[in-house]
């Protein structure tokens, strides 16, 4: 996400780099760098001058501290700047309704159906609440069953009408359906085209005006840059929404329509999607989304996901092990699949200061767990919590097994092995030089 425009910024602000204070001429040929950066990655070419300018003014005023090199302070003004243009804070939802019903609109594949689904989820688990997703895309012949699928997964009703085309009618008779069910909240999917047109402006409109809903939310893939912006204006004008959802922002993002969109619409961006799981939502946060771009990762949101995925039994219970040297295989594959459950790998890994610069040219995703999942489920269930036991023969039957070679299983088990010492070590912060000499010892016999 955003790689070609951080690598951008990054080779604009190393103009600054070694200069002894911030003057007009060096500012200005940063600012050059940096609005050249942005237009390329398709933010809005207004928003982009009026971007540059600001920053231009408030570097010019500032005084650099001796402590702060000009290159830092530039890019500290930029964060500021870019977190301001975006909505300086996360913005959450109004539901205030009974029920409170939620509108959906966008394009055709957007992401409006998938996001429904990952929308009702996210509430059901944080806030308790009994959502109904509400199947209003009439046209589109597997909107109806794609909604329900999702549904299915997430144990949420769908409120559907068979042969009615009507989806006025539709939406207002859900609401109805949802108030003698006992469903505190809908949220209405609803039919999208491949572009703007008024037949469909006019049908979401008309939905809107029938079931006052508390939040009209905008969905538009992040991919399309520049042209989500002006779709995002087009439906505004005509329905006044909420806030936007930006969808598919794991894939080929340039990052203009997150850095474009809050100025040209002047309303904030709400959630972001990424994947097609039904995880992957996120309330949109400007400050880290900054932090993003300008290369400095992202660990608030890293350390979210972890919490999400963090069971404080099964935590105490892993420490007794460690302490005890007992960790197994058996404990690893649990801990590889909270690793999944989070998402891609790169991009978790992208969210720690430093990293996403390193492995930006690495081709890493969750596929690079498969062998070692394939030789730990080639074991038995004795091997598995007993990991020293495995060699010669039995080592030979489970690469056979696993598809892998005897020099893959070797390895792994000897890094198994070392990954559990110094788990073992790490857990116990009784004798901290200890540790550390162990860790010296353990570095040597690897040479």
């Amino acid at each position: 996400m955003f790689e070609n425009l951080t690598e951008r910024l990054e080779r604009s602000f190393k103009i600054l780099k070694g200069q002894g204070k911030i003057t007009e001429i060096n500012v200005a040929e940063t600012l050059k760098d940096v609005r050249r950066a942005l237009i390329e990655a398709d933010v809005n070419y207004k928003v982009a001058k009026t971007f540059v300018d600001t920053v231009k003014q408030k570097a010019l005023g500032q005084n650099v501290l001796t402590a702060l090199k000009p290159s830092e302070l530039m890019v500290k003004i930029v964060y500021d700047e870019l977190t301001t243009l975006m909505g300086s804070q996360a913005a959450t939802l109004e539901l205030k309704g009974k029920p409170a019903v939620i509108l959906m609109s966008g394009l055709q594949g957007s992401g409006k159906t998938t996001f429904s689904g990952k929308l009702a989820k996210k509430l059901k688990s944080e806030r308790g609440m009994r959502p109904l997703l509400v199947a209003c895309d009439v046209y589109r012949p597997a909107a109806i069953d794609q909604l329900q699928t999702l549904a299915a997964s997430i144990d949420v009703p769908v409120y559907t009408e068979e042969g009615n085309k009507n989806p006025v009618e539709i939406a207002k008779n859900a609401i109805r359906y949802a108030k003698e069910n006992h469903n505190d909240l809908v949220i209405v999917d609803t039919a999208g085209r491949l572009a703007v047109d008024e037949d469909m402006m006019n049908e979401i409109e008309a939905i809107k005006n029938a079931i006052s809903p508390d939040e009209t939310l905008f969905v538009v893939d992040a991919m399309t840059g520049q042209d989500a912006v002006n779709t995002a204006k087009a439906f505004n004008d005509r329905l006044d929404f909420n806030g936007v959802v930006l969808t598919k922002l794991d894939g080929d993002t340039r990052g203009g329509a997150a850095i474009s969109i809050r100025t040209v619409v002047d309303k904030p961006i709400k959630f972001v999607g990424t994947g097609e799981t039904l995880d992957g939502i996120d309330l949109f946060h400007p400050d880290r989304m900054a932090e993003r771009i300008l290369g400095m990762g992202d660990v608030k949101t890293l350390a979210e996901m972890a919490l999400k995925e963090y069971d404080e039994k099964e935590a105490q219970a892993l420490a007794a092990k460690l302490r005890k040297n007992q960790f197994t295989f058996n404990d690893f594959l649990k801990q590889i699949q909270q690793i999944k459950k989070m998402g891609n790998i790169k991009d978790l890994a992208s969210m720690i200061p430093g990293v996403g610069k390193a492995i930006k040219d690495m081709d890493i995703d969750n596929s690079a767990f498969k062998s070692i999942e394939a030789i730990i489920y080639s074991m038995t269930p004795y091997e598995r919590e007993h990991p020293d036991i495995i060699k010669g023969t039995r080592a030979q039957r489970i690469a056979k097994g696993s598809g892998t070679t005897l020099q893959e299983v070797n390895r792994l088990i000897k890094q198994f092995a070392e990954t559990r010492k110094m788990m073992q070590m790490a857990s116990s912060v009784k004798n901290p030089m200890k540790m550390m000499n162990q860790m010296k010892q353990m570095k040597g016999r690897r040479r």
